[in-house]
C-alpha cells in the first residue's frame, strides 16, 4: 500500500516522464520515416514556387550544357571561366524556365509538339538554328537546311541503334545537342508567346510614333561652357539628415539588397623568392654555355629548356617583340644575346641565338589539290601532273578531285602563306617544299593528311628574314618557397585569431589586408580573385569574427578570410547609402548655387560666361533626344532636351547637369535625311517595347516569385 501511495504522489511526475518518452519515440518514428523527406529537402538546389529541382536533375543540366559547349567549341575541356558561365547559364535557365511555364499555365497557352517540328524541320525553323554555325552552308555563309535535316535524321534514335558500333558514340553525344536544341527552342517560343501577349497590350498609337522619329530625325550642333562643380568645395555646402532621408526614402526601392556578408581578407602573392631567381640564372647560364656549343637538334634542345617552341623557319620582323627584333636585325649568324630577365608579364629569363637569315620572300601564293592517301593517290596524282602540265585548269581540277573542301570550292586556292603558316598547316617539310618551289610549275608532295599536287603561282619581294631560337625560361615558385609562404602565413593565423586585432597586427607582419568587402552568395569569386568559389562558401558557413584557414587560389595567391559581419535581405540602411545620397545632394546645391549665381549676373555672350566660369568655349555636334551619351560631356539628359527644344543662335540660361552647370548655344540644326513612315515607325516602337517589356517582365516575375537559392551547398 506505501508503494501504491508513493505512486499516486508521483503521478503527475510519472505521467510528464511517460509523455516525454512517447513524444522522443513518435517523434523519433516520424525522423525515420520522414528521413526521406528532409533528405530530399536538403538535395534540392534550387525551389521556385515550390517547385523542386534536386542535385542529380540540376547537375544533369550543367552536365549537358558543358558537353555541348564541347561539341560546338571542338574542346575535350573547357577553361573554369567557361564553366562558371555555363553555372549561372543554368541557373537562370532553369528559373526562368519554371517561371514561364506557371505563367503559361495560368493563361492556358502551350507549345505544341506541332510547333516544335515546324520549328526544327518545317516551314518556320528558329533563328537559333539558322543561325546556328553547325547548319550554315561553308560556301556561301546561308542557312542549309537540308544540313539540319541531315543532322536530325542522324540523331533519330532508331538511326543511332543501327549505325555501326564506332559511330554510336559521336551520333550520342551529338543527340544530346539536338535535344539541348529543342529545349532551347521551346523555351523561346514560350518566351515569345508571353511578350507577345504582353506588347499587344500595351501598343504604340500615332502620337507615340510620331514622337518617337522627331525624337531622333534632327540633330543640333551646339558651343557650350561648362563649370564643374568640382570647382566649389563640398566643405562650403551643408547637407542635413532630413534632407538624406527625404531622398532615401524616394529612392528606397532601388536599394533591395540580397542577403550577404561583409569580410575582410589577407592575400599573400605566391611569388618567386631571390633564392628561385638565382637558381634560374644559374640554370640560364649552364644553358648557354650549351647553346653555344650547340650547332645540331636545336629543336630538341630548345623543346628541353625553353617555354617556346622552336621553329625551323625562316620569320620576318613582323610580330617579333622589341628584344628579339633588335637581336636579329644587329647579330651575326651564332650570335647570342642573355641571358637577361624581363618582367613585362611573367618574370622569365631570355636567351637568344641568331641560327641562320636569308634575304627571300616574306609570303608566297599557294594552290592546292588534296588526295586522299588510299593507295590509288600515285596513279592519279602522276595523271593530274600530266593534265596540269598540257594546259588544264587548276581550278577545275582541284573541284573535281581535292578532298580538302576549302581548296575545292576556291579554285583550289589555299592563298598567302607565310613559312610559319605552312609550318602550321602541315609540317616542316611542306614549308621548305612550297618555298623552294618553282613559281607556275606544278609538284607534287605527300604528307600524313594526303598527298598533294601544289603549285607556287606569285612571290611577295625579297626582304631580310631569321631562323633564331629563344629560350624563354619562367621564373617559378619552388616549392620551399611555396612551403615557406604558407607556413610563415599560417604562423601569422595561429597567432592572430582575434578579428578585432588582425588590421595591426597584419599591418605590423608587413601582411596585405583588405576590409568591407561584400560578398553575396552567388558570387564566384572573392574580389576578382581566380577560383575562390571556396571561400564564399566558408564565409557563409561561418559567423562574424570566426576567420578561416588557408585557401590557395589558383596556386597564385593563398588567402585568408574573416567574417566582419552580416546583410540582411531586404533593403539597404540609411547609414549604408549616406556617403552617396550625401554626394548627389551636394551635387544639386552646387548646382543651384552656380546657376543663381550665373544668372544674376546677366550675361549675353558666351566668352562674357566663360571668362565668369574660368573656362573654354568648346564645341560638339549630332546631338538629339535620343543621344545616350554626348561626345566629351557624357550623359546629360538636359542637355539632350534642351538643345533639341532650344532656338537657333541664342545663349541658353545656365542649366544644372549631373557634372556641372552648363551655357550653351545653339549654331546648326540638320534634319537626318529621314522620311517619316508612320507604319514603320509604329512597327520600330512595337518591336522595341516588346524587347523592353519581355526584359522586364521578367524581373517583375523573379522579383515576386518565392525562390530558394541553395546552390552554395553544392558548389
Amino acid at each position: 500500500m506505501a508503494t501504491l501511495e508513493k505512486i499516486r504522489n508521483k503521478a503527475g511526475l510519472l505521467v510528464g516522464i511517460v509523455g516525454v518518452a512517447l513524444f522522443a519515440f513518435i517523434i523519433g518514428d516520424f525522423l525515420n520515416s520522414g528521413s526521406t523527406f528532409f533528405r530530399q529537402n536538403q538535395e534540392n538546389v534550387l525551389v521556385v514556387n515550390g517547385t523542386r529541382i534536386p542535385f542529380q536533375e540540376y547537375q544533369r543540366r550543367i552536365d549537358e550544357m558543358e558537353q555541348v559547349a564541347e561539341l560546338q567549341m571542338g574542346r575535350n575541356a573547357l577553361p573554369e571561366e567557361y564553366r562558371t558561365q555555363i553555372r549561372q547559364n543554368v541557373y537562370n535557365t532553369s528559373v526562368e524556365e519554371l517561371l514561364l511555364a506557371e505563367e503559361l499555365d495560368k493563361l492556358g497557352m502551350a507549345v505544341t509538339a506541332d510547333e516544335i517540328f515546324d520549328m526544327m524541320q518545317g516551314e518556320n525553323i528558329s533563328p537559333m538554328l539558322m543561325q546556328n554555325q553547325m547548319f550554315l552552308n561553308s560556301e556561301t555563309g546561308a542557312f542549309d537546311k537540308n544540313g539540319l535535316l541531315n543532322f536530325l535524321k542522324m540523331t533519330d534514335e532508331e538511326a543511332i541503334m543501327n549505325a555501326p558500333a564506332e559511330q554510336q558514340a559521336q551520333l550520342v553525344q551529338l543527340r544530346t545537342l539536338r535535344l539541348y536544341l529543342e529545349k532551347m527552342i521551346k523555351l523561346q517560343r514560350q518566351e515569345q508567346k508571353f511578350i507577345t501577349l504582353l506588347s499587344k497590350a500595351i501598343s504604340t498609337n500615332k502620337v507615340d510614333a510620331r514622337n518617337s522619329f522627331d525624337a531622333q530625325a534632327t540633330n543640333s550642333d551646339i558651343i557650350y561652357v561648362m563649370q564643374p562643380y568640382a570647382s566649389i568645395p563640398d566643405s562650403s555646402i551643408s547637407v542635413n539628415k532630413s534632407e538624406i532621408e527625404k531622398l532615401y526614402n524616394q529612392r528606397k526601392n532601388a536599394y533591395k539588397q540580397a542577403e550577404a556578408k561583409v569580410i575582410k581578407y589577407i592575400m599573400v602573392n605566391i611569388a618567386a623568392s631571390q633564392e628561385d631567381y638565382d637558381k634560374a640564372k644559374q640554370e640560364i647560364n649552364l644553358i648557354k654555355n650549351e647553346l653555344a656549343e650547340l650547332t645540331s637538334n636545336i629543336k630538341d634542345f630548345v623543346a628541353d629548356y625553353s617555354d617556346v617552341p622552336y621553329e625551323d623557319v625562316f620569320r620576318s620582323t613582323v610580330g617579333m617583340d622589341e628584344d628579339l627584333k633588335q637581336f636579329v636585325t644587329t647579330s651575326d649568324i651564332g650570335d647570342i644575346h642573355g641571358p637577361f630577365l624581363d618582367q613585362t608579364a611573367v618574370p622569365r629569363y631570355r636567351l637568344f641565338k641568331l641560327i641562320d637569315k636569308t634575304f627571300a620572300p616574306d609570303s608566297v601564293y599557294v594552290c592546292h589539290i588534296m588526295l586522299p592517301n588510299d593507295g590509288h593517290e600515285t596513279i592519279l596524282a602522276d595523271s593530274l601532273l600530266e593534265a596540269l602540265k598540257k594546259g588544264s585548269s587548276f581550278a577545275e581540277l582541284a573541284a573535281v578531285h581535292s578532298i580538302d573542301r576549302n581548296s575545292s570550292s576556291n579554285s583550289g586556292e589555299m592563298g598567302w602563306m607565310t613559312e610559319e603558316i605552312a609550318l602550321s598547316v602541315v609540317s616542316e617539310e611542306f614549308n621548305t617544299a612550297v618555298f623552294s618551289a618553282r613559281q607556275n610549275e606544278p609538284f607534287k608532295f605527300k604528307s600524313l593528311q594526303g598527298t598533294h599536287i601544289l603549285k607556287v603561282t606569285a612571290r611577295t619581294t625579297n626582304i631580310h628574314k631569321y631562323k633564331v631560337a629563344v629560350i624563354d625560361k619562367s621564373v617559378n615558385p619552388s616549392s620551399k618557397t611555396y612551403g615557406d609562404l604558407y607556413n610563415n602565413l599560417n604562423k601569422f593565423i595561429s597567432r592572430n585569431r582575434d578579428i578585432n586585432k588582425l588590421d595591426t597586427a597584419a599591418q605590423n607582419a608587413g601582411l596585405t589586408i583588405f576590409s568591407n568587402v561584400s560578398v553575396s552568395m552567388t558570387d564566384e569569386m572573392v574580389a576578382a580573385i581566380p577560383q575562390s568559389r571556396r571561400i564564399v562558401r566558408w564565409v557563409f558557413e561561418h559567423k562574424g569574427g570566426d576567420i578561416s584557414e588557408i585557401f590557395d587560389c589558383d596556386s597564385k595567391h593563398f588567402v585568408v578570410a574573416a567574417v566582419q559581419g552580416s546583410v540582411r535581405k531586404g533593403f539597404r540602411s540609411i547609414s549604408s547609402m549616406e556617403d552617396a545620397l550625401k554626394a548627389e545632394l551636394i551635387a544639386k546645391k552646387k548646382g543651384e548655387l552656380i546657376a543663381n549665381d550665373l544668372k544674376s549676373k546677366k550675361l549675353t555672350t558666351l566668352e562674357a560666361y566663360a571668362r565668369t566660369m574660368n573656362a573654354q568655349v568648346d564645341s560638339v555636334k549630332f546631338i538629339n533626344f535620343n543621344t545616350p551619351r554626348i561626345t566629351n560631356i557624357g550623359i546629360e539628359p538636359k542637355l539632350n532636351a534642351l538643345t533639341t527644344l532650344a532656338p537657333l543662335n541664342t545663349v541658353s540660361s545656365p542649366v544644372a547637369g549631373n557634372n556641372g552647370v552648363y551655357v550653351f548655344e545653339v549654331f546648326n540644326r540638320a534634319n537626318n535625311g529621314m522620311t517619316y513612315d508612320e507604319r514603320m515607325q509604329m512597327e520600330m516602337n512595337n518591336a522595341g517595347n516588346m524587347y523592353k517589356y519581355g526584359y522586364q517582365s521578367m524581373q517583375l516575375l523573379i522579383n515576386n516569385a518565392n525562390i530558394e537559392d541553395n546552390r552554395l551547398r553544392f558548389y
